[in-house]
């Protein structure tokens, strides 16, 4: 779940913050070995993995779909359990513990999600979070085959537990791993679809804004150094961007709130005298003017976030 919501705020951002990642240089070590893995993941992704999740989605009703997300949301609380126990967070594993029992008893194995009705914190942990807690706060940024954007410390704890998959424990037979696999991939490619839809049209060099907007969310998550801190985006929330219904006003950049609470200027005609008639006249007509084509209450008080970008 950490990493479909990872890559989902990574790409929102990217759609509506693209001209901040101009400013802030990042060393790439690996930047010929990702670009080209880029472009692989890329065109997997568009002629095999889109078109079969846009299937998915079309002959699989809403309340399946949900089911499946749920059942492998809660296998990866059994993953965090083990990662908040490596990092001697007893607090958090007990509360992943108590997610799945949960879950897995009154859930129909993981179908329904209890818990989260119940407001039981939701604190999934990856292995690569444990190494960082560890000390590994600073690692590169790595995309890694099929799944994407990453770090050298994160790919390597998806590959742990990738290799020894939570299945393995529960399902014997080979035919069924591989299928419980290849559902999650479509299910989790699925969940983003309509977030990567105008994902195309972004940017020009899409690689190197995915990359930094990855690589600042990920930093601030773990603590790390790597990447240039930027005060003005500390404040950025993709749950209020993404919220039904929200303030367009609470997401709104500081500089277009002073821009938009500018007054209107009008001309003081009593301060404009002249003795020539015709000038005067012209005067008057020209503040009229002026006063129909932007009238105060036409001036919004806040401007859309969207607009602005």
């Amino acid at each position: 779940m950490i990493k479909k919501k990872l890559l989902a705020t990574t790409l929102l951002l990217f759609l509506c913050q693209a001209g901040w990642a101009e400013d802030q240089p990042y060393k790439d070590p690996y930047e010929g070995y990702n670009r080209v893995m880029f472009n692989i993941n890329d065109h997997l992704d568009q002629y095999i993995m889109t078109p079969v999740a846009r299937g998915y989605r079309k002959v699989t009703p809403s309340p399946v779909r949900t089911g499946v997300n749920n059942f492998f949301n809660n296998l990866r609380d059994v993953v965090s359990f083990g990662s908040n126990l490596l990092r001697l967070d007893i607090e958090k594993a007990s509360t992943d513990f108590v997610r799945v029992g949960i879950n897995t008893t009154f859930g129909l194995g993981g179908l329904l999600d209890i818990a989260d009705a119940g407001q039981i914190p939701n604190n999934k942990n990856t292995l690569g979070d444990t190494f960082a807690s560890w000390g590994w706060k600073n690692s590169n940024y790595f995309v890694y085959p099929i799944f994407g954007p990453s770090t050298v410390r994160d790919s390597i704890g998806s590959t742990i537990t990738d290799a020894f998959p939570v299945e393995n424990a529960i399902f014997k037979d080979d035919a069924i791993r591989w299928s419980l696999a290849g559902l999650n991939g479509v299910a989790t490619r699925e969940s983003l679809l309509d977030v990567t839809d105008s994902l195309n049209d972004a940017a020009l060099d899409r690689y190197t804004y995915m990359r930094d907007v990855y690589m600042k969310l990920r930093n601030k998550q773990v603590g790390g150094t790597l990447f240039p801190d930027d005060d003005d985006d500390d404040d950025d929330d993709i749950d209020t961007l993404v919220a039904p219904g929200s303030d367009t006003a609470n997401t709104q950049p500081q500089a277009a709130k002073q821009v938009d609470k500018a007054p209107v200027v009008k001309a003081d005609k009593a301060a404009v005298s002249t003795d020539n008639t015709a000038a005067d006249k012209a005067e008057t007509i020209s503040d009229e003017s002026a006063d129909k084509a932007q009238p105060e209450s036409a001036v919004p008080s806040v401007s859309s976030y969207w607009d602005m970008h």
